[in-house]
């Protein structure tokens, strides 16, 4: 295949129009933080996204490389189809049901970062152990997005792979090291409409190759690209379903556009207005997928045997382009799928570092540290988590397969702890630690096919794979998460009981989540609050903990509101207030 100077030229076009954009979104956001709002100002734009650059840029963070190639990927390749490419209604459910039950509350108490609202009520611990998934879920799926943009490239202007993915990460890298999420989002605009139009512009001139079979016949063959569930098939088929809808509320690329919102009310609207644009922008994917299922690519310069057989379905949207179209709209389609791989892996970027640099950095460990250095610890960990994404992108083999394989931590262990975080009153870190504990282990133990992971425990409805590989079919994936949901929630109102009722000294409660925070921390507040007529030093001197100094780091200050108007608490006032009249 030839080299191609006009596809190398527009892209570097491409690229440093992006460049631009950044570097003017980075100057905006200089311009737009007063000195001590700095830090504020990169990881929520200052919260004053409004809802036409808001709208664009949580549309384009799911847009992906992952999600543009995986769904072609999914619906190309035979026996699976439209029907198992899941991707694009099940995010964009989790964009509904995240506008509809978790944008209001988080917004509206003022959270910075998706961890905040952990380390508030399970402390530094908690949130320590929960940014490990969080972290892993945006490796991968920056991982998968690089990939797929290393693909692209390489198929339609022949260019060294590693070389392309190299590229394509410094350029990001460099805008969202500058500009945070201004920078960001302010690309995502750009980069959207890209895709929007490169790919448009591809599917009438791929639809009239003469290669071509027309999609409304082949849709109606044996081994259709609408694809179809078989019985047995049917619960994995729901427990991905259900992993891709509830497992892509938990990231913290989406909170972070939700927490930059200028209102609670505005971050539901920007949900819902993402859901829609997620499914309009996977239409021109679908239709490409089944272009390339209808192909006859012994009548193409592609030749026999077709992508399945040479083990290149991950790349049959690139390879659509530059077989089935001319050579000047394959640059047009090469230019979306970068827009939407830089569009993702941005996000994650920024996403991963701001939680280190917040929940990790600050809170835990350097709580009085300036808004200078807090910025400086970003810059330092946004190159060093875009390298360690681009390395694992060399290394990567199916997009979807690591597409799905980023949401499954994300699902099974922080999705039940944010619902008992939330929702649910009386949950505490005892709760918390057994809940992650159980789901990892039933996670682990259930195999990864995509791993070469052997499963330690065999529900109903295994089978082995031809490499070997036993395969669950039974929804083990669903069974972990509701297994580490119920788990917090009985684990945490045991110890409660049994530290409260005396069953079990106050000393033992060494991670001061029952005790301390019930009973001493709350009485002591309740008493200074409410009691004017107390005098301090008459009080009993009270050990300081951490816990009041890291939760008056954020600004919710309603999170214990319940405690203080407990039974024991109310009646304990009401005798200090009659003793001292």
């Amino acid at each position: 295949m030839p080299f191609h100077v006009e596809g190398l030229i527009a892209i570097i076009v491409f690229y440093l129009a992006i460049l631009l954009v950044g570097i003017w979104a980075a100057w905006k956001t200089k311009k737009s933080g007063s000195d001590g709002d700095r830090r504020e100002a990169i990881i929520v734009g200052g919260r004053d996204i409004g809802l036409l650059v808001g709208g664009f840029t949580m549309t384009a963070t799911w847009v992906g490389g992952g999600y543009i190639n995986g769904t072609a990927e999914a619906v190309y390749v035979p026996g699976y189809g439209l029907a198992w490419a899941q991707a694009p209604i099940g995010y964009s459910l989790s964009l509904v049901v995240g506008g509809l039950f978790f944008a209001k509350p988080m917004r509206s108490k003022g959270y910075v970062t998706m961890l905040d609202p952990f380390q508030q009520l399970y402390g530094k611990r908690m949130g320590g152990l929960l940014f490990i998934p969080a972290l892993m879920g945006e490796m991968f799926w920056a991982a998968a997005i690089f990939s797929a943009l290393g693909a692209t490239i390489s198929v339609i202007i022949d260019i060294n792979v590693n070389i392309s993915v190299i590229v394509s990460a410094l350029i990001a890298i460099l805008y969202t090291l500058v500009g945070g999420l201004y920078s960001v989002a302010y690309t995502d605009v750009v980069q959207l409409f890209c895709i929007f139009l490169g790919l448009w512009i591809s599917v009438p001139f791929a639809m009239s190759h003469p290669a071509v079979t027309n999609i409304g016949l082949t849709a109606v063959q044996e081994e259709s690209w609408l694809g179809s569930i078989e019985t047995l098939d049917v619960y994995s088929w729901l427990d991905n379903f259900f992993l891709l809808m509830l497992g892509g509320i938990p990231w913290q690329a989406y909170f972070q556009r939700v927490l930059s919102s200028s209102s609670a009310t505005y971050a539901q609207v920007l949900s819902f207005l993402a859901a829609f644009g997620c499914l309009v922008m996977a239409l021109p994917a679908i239709l490409i997928g089944a272009i390339g299922a209808s192909t006859d690519w012994n009548k193409t310069m592609y030749g026999f045997p077709d992508p399945r057989d040479r083990q290149e379905a991950d790349m049959i949207l690139p390879i659509v382009l530059q077989y089935l179209c001319p050579v000047y709209i394959s640059f047009f389609g090469l230019g979306a799928v970068s827009a939407a791989v830089m569009s993702s892996a941005d996000s994650s970027i920024l996403s991963a570092s701001s939680m280190f640099a917040r929940n990790i950095y600050q809170l835990s460990f350097r709580q009085n540290a300036s808004d200078r250095e807090i910025v400086w610890v970003m810059r330092i960990t946004i190159l060093v988590f875009g390298a360690s994404a681009t390395a694992m992108a060399l290394l990567a083999k199916s997009v979807y397969g690591l597409w799905y394989l980023s949401s499954d931590l994300v699902y099974i262990i922080i999705f039940p702890q944010l619902l008992c975080v939330l929702f649910i009153k009386g949950t505490n870190t005892y709760g918390a630690i057994a809940g992650y504990l159980f789901g990892l282990l039933l996670r682990i133990t259930g195999g990864e096919p995509y791993l070469y992971l052997q499963p330690l425990i065999f529900y109903p409805g295994y089978y082995a794979d031809k490499n070997h590989i036993y395969i669950q079919r039974f929804p083990f994936k669903t069974l972990a998460m509701l297994t580490s949901f119920f788990t917090n929630i009985a684990v945490s109102y045991l110890a409660k009981y049994l530290f409260e009722s005396g069953s079990l000294p106050p000393k033992l409660d060494f991670l001061d989540a029952v005790v301390a925070r019930y009973s001493q921390e709350n009485m002591d507040k309740t008493t200074l609050v409410k009691s004017d007529n107390i005098i301090l030093n008459e009080l009993a001197p009270v050990n300081p903990r951490h816990s009041l100094t890291l939760s008056s780091t954020f600004t919710n200050k309603d999170a214990f509101s319940d405690i203080d108007s407990s039974p024991e608490l109310s009646s304990a006032e009401d005798n200090l207030v009659t003793n001292t009249k």
